[in-house]
């Protein structure tokens, strides 16, 4: 039996609706993701399931006693009270019976004269609790905060965001939801809390819709995929994987029909103009239904055009960007880093990984010289022009609109070397004309972060410095950005939660491993994860014990490659770019339009080899990494 059904649902808040008749059947037990732009209408369609919305038109139909419980995306400025508290007042009116009873109680216990009110005030909340099985959502709240590792009688006003999301969390879950909405809930999260946020919900076994832009917590959780795109909802029953191929399917055979539909368009516009030769009945059918095509296409939502970001890559830098020696930095009684070196050279494209408040953004303001070391020398290379991606935006004025924050005082921008027109620049980041004039407050999230990037690649640089770039982009811009900082010959340093776009981008990671404590590797966060002291430990003893022996130490990569190596490594180039020629061509061989109807042996032997392609392509470029990262 489903547990939500929508009919026909149409929202607008606009000329254009955000959900034009979207159709949708919610089953038990599935894990959905909601994907699509910024802005199409993703937590507009959660809002409309959770019923803080009410559509302007359709049917949203409910199981009878169904409980739906929901993360929203932004974390509430205010939040008093202990850790119960916050989650029985999340709750909403049970819960709030709850915590005014926990109150009282403790009112009670400190003896303050008003013994009598109080008590009657404790007994007409006991009753109410009693009617509304209040004590049950208790017993759960108390379960799942202490399976969360929340302190339940600590106050959250000293929370830190991603602590405050997991409060959240654990009201969302303590009402026992029949199905659960989740909208970003990556978002202030560290790594060790979106693995753990991961295995709870897979554990966990209820019903799930969350919208995320984290690729690794998608293709790990989603048994379902849905798409937004222009007011209409797409349902692929599959994997994230599997649900790129047949969206970019989707999209080329649309692509072909609109082709199509306007070559024959032209042609009766064109038979309209020439004039009306032959019988006049059957010209006023063509007339008619040139009318009718017209129609349709004024009525058609043609796709968005995709960001179009690029980089200018100021003077090379000197070959050595940074050098830190012996680095020992605290901030009050917390050590930040302790005998701290590292090399940082042009081209490098380091990822900074580490728990909430380990000192990630710290580390970097020390490097930079923003910060003086408590001890150590830091050394800067010569010609470095650094540009600075800061996580809380302190870059924008919310009170300018987009435009004045990109040039204050002219239309025109320097990009690259030639003028253009601010508008013109900020469509390239999916800016109209009338958003451009809009104060940077009324934006969301990922047009904030869209804009700050705008602003940043308006000049040049040769040291990129990205501090959680990632959060509210949405994914298609998020592999965007990925694809510009691979091209991009400058010097990169990252700071990121998302892992895919960690493994995608970087070269070798600092890793806060304990407080003060910062170590090195090579590759991304799945490369860092089998580099771990302890992984690295396992695997010592494990070859000791086949050899029949303890190994005294681990087997150190060499630093130089050999004759062999080098030549492996100059070969990659070609390699990769011969599997990728294949893999294309195999593409376009399963986007013919007969493909499907040939005989099914040959279709399996098309698909088996593009599946054997991306592996060999996959093996590639992970043995270019590995040769490079020996290179060093």
């Amino acid at each position: 039996m489903a547990l939500i059904t929508l009919r026909d649902v149409c929202v607008s808040f606009g000329v254009q609706p955000l959900l034009d008749r979207v159709n949708l059947t919610v089953q038990p037990g599935e894990r959905i993701c909601l994907l699509g732009r910024n802005g199409v209408g993703k937590s507009t369609l959660m809002d409309v399931i959770a019923g803080r919305l009410v559509p302007d038109r359709g049917e949203v139909m409910r199981t009878q006693g169904g409980i739906v419980g929901s993360l929203a995306q932004q974390v509430p400025e205010t939040m008093h009270g202990t850790v119960l508290d916050a989650i029985f007042s999340a709750i909403g009116p049970r819960g709030e019976h709850l915590a005014a009873y926990r109150q009282l109680g403790q009112k009670s216990e400190s003896g303050d004269g008003l013994q009598s009110a109080v008590e009657q005030r404790r007994v007409a909340l006991q009753q109410a609790i009693d009617e509304e099985g209040g004590w049950e959502i208790q017993q759960r709240a108390e379960q799942i905060a202490s399976r969360l590792h929340l302190p339940m009688d600590t106050p959250v006003h000293a929370f830190s965001a991603g602590m405050k999301r997991q409060v959240l969390l654990a009201a969302a879950l303590a009402v026992a939801p029949d199905i659960l909405l989740l909208d970003e809930p990556t978002n202030h999260l560290d790594m060790a809390a979106i693995e753990w946020l991961e295995t709870f919900l897979i554990k966990w076994g209820g019903t799930l819709m969350m919208v995320t832009h984290d690729r690794m917590m998608i293709r790990r959780l989603a048994t379902r995929i849905l798409e937004i795109d222009r007011g209409c909802l797409y349902s692929w029953d599959c994997g994230y994987d599997t649900y790129l191929q047949r969206n970019q399917e989707r999209l080329e055979s649309e692509e072909k029909d609109n082709r199509r539909f306007d070559k024959k368009l032209s042609a009766e516009e064109a038979w309209i103009r020439q004039g009306i030769k032959a019988r006049r009945t059957r010209n006023e059918g063509r007339v008619r239904a040139l009318e009718q095509l017209r129609e349709a296409r004024r009525a058609r939502r043609d796709r968005t055009g995709r960001v179009r970001m690029s980089l200018d890559l100021a003077g090379q830098s000197g070959k050595r960007v940074v050098e830190a020696t012996d680095l020992a930095f605290r901030f009050g009684e917390k050590t930040i880093v302790e005998d701290f070196s590292c090399t940082i050279m042009r081209g490098d494209r380091i990822g900074i990984l580490g728990p909430n408040g380990a000192g990630k953004t710290t580390l970097i303001r020390l490097l930079l010289g923003e910060l003086e070391a408590d001890r150590g020398r830091i050394k800067h290379g010569t010609n470095l022009e650094v540009c600075y991606f800061d996580q809380l935006r302190g870059q924008l004025d919310e009170e300018k609109t987009v435009q004045q924050n990109l040039s204050p005082d002219s239309d025109m921008l320097d990009i690259g070397g030639r003028q253009r027109h601010v508008i013109g620049y900020l469509k390239d980041f999916l800016f109209s004309p009338e958003r451009a004039r809009t104060p940077v407050r009324v934006l969301s999230g990922g047009e904030k972060n869209r804009l700050l990037l705008a602003k940043l690649f308006a000049r040049p640089a040769n040291v990129l410095v990205l501090d959680e770039p990632t959060n509210d982009l949405d994914v298609e811009t998020l592999e965007l950005l990925e694809e510009l900082l691979l091209d991009y010959a400058g010097t990169v340093l990252l700071v990121s939660h998302d892992r895919a776009f960690i493994n995608n981008v970087v070269t070798s990671t600092l890793v806060f491993e304990s407080p003060g404590r910062v170590e090195a590797y090579a590759g991304g966060y799945d490369d860092w994860l089998d580099q771990r002291p302890e992984v690295e430990q396992q695997r010592t003893k494990k070859a000791g014990a086949k050899n029949g022996r303890k190994s005294t130490a681990p087997v150190t990569a060499p630093k130089k490659l050999g004759y062999m190596q080098q030549r492996e490594l100059d070969g990659l180039p070609g390699r990769i770019e011969s599997l990728e020629s294949r893999q294309e061509e195999l593409f376009q061989i399963m986007s013919r339009e007969d493909f499907y109807r040939q005989d099914g042996r040959r279709i399996a032997e098309v698909k088996q080899e593009l599946a054997e392609v991306e592996q060999e392509l996959e093996r590639a470029f992970a043995r270019w990494e590995e040769l490079e990262s020996m290179n060093g």
